[in-house]
């Protein structure tokens, strides 16, 4: 398959996009009272916001790859 170098660019874009906004949220998640019990032991608000920040930036990752070798011919 062979892509125009104007989508392989924004590709790249929207998966430096994810890699760049997704750390700030996880870091607020941390931060949040709701992301620990009484004991200290991970709730299920930190756990849930973990997986989509984790599965968000292989998205991302992935994307900036198969846009630089879309790029790459």
């Amino acid at each position: 398959m062979v892509l125009p170098t104007a989508l392989a660019v924004i590709l790249i874009i929207a998966g430096l996009w994810s890699l760049i906004v997704w750390p700030p949220y996880l870091i607020e998640a941390y931060k949040s009272p709701k992301a620990r019990d009484e004991k200290g032991a991970p709730t299920r608000y930190l756990t849930v916001n973990l997986m989509k920040v984790s599965t968000s930036m292989v998205f991302g990752l992935v994307t900036i790859i198969v846009g630089f070798r879309a790029l790459m011919g």
